[in-house]
């Protein structure tokens, strides 16, 4: 993890499942976990995503909201979260406006070919809109608890 220390979140307009549009003036007053993933339905995805969804209730208790975000559109997005159950929305970036916000967009190498992807990374907003963590090219386990504790101890602080 990565303190982030006065950066405040740039108002934006993103799309996610269930209808809902995210704001960053629209989550004012309550933390927000933004975690960006490369792709709907792949292993890791799928285990980060399920991690996120079994301790949704402690994020909400700490008085965070979840939101994943990556590049799939909406119809992809909604399938991923039947198909998992996930209480909380994805944002489609299908245009790459946050990833690139975020600087989370990473040249790599698969099968030997430079490819664009999403290096997986999670962001932590305070309940004032600040930026208060950053975790960057994280592995997935263990993950979700550690920013979980960051969560907790935001709202201890506050």
């Amino acid at each position: 993890m990565t303190p982030v220390v006065n950066k405040t979140l740039p108002e934006f307009e993103a799309f996610a499942t269930s209808g809902v549009k995210f704001t960053p003036s629209a989550n004012l007053g309550h933390a927000v976990v933004l975690y960006f993933y490369p792709k709907d339905a792949t292993p890791g995805c799928t285990t980060e995503a399920m991690q996120f969804r079994d301790r949704h209730q402690d994020f909400l208790a700490a008085g965070a909201v979840v939101f994943g975000v990556s590049r799939d559109n909406l119809a992809s997005h909604e399938k991923f979260k039947q198909a998992l159950e996930l209480p909380f929305e994805l944002i489609a970036d299908t245009e790459e406006k946050l990833c690139h916000m975020f600087g989370v967009v990473k040249n790599k190498i698969m099968y030997g070919k430079k490819v664009k992807g999403i290096e997986r990374s999670t962001f932590l907003i305070g309940a004032d809109g600040v930026m208060r963590a950053e975790w960057r090219g994280i592995k997935v386990a263990g993950h979700v608890d550690e920013v979980l504790k960051a969560v907790q101890a935001l709202k201890q602080a506050a």
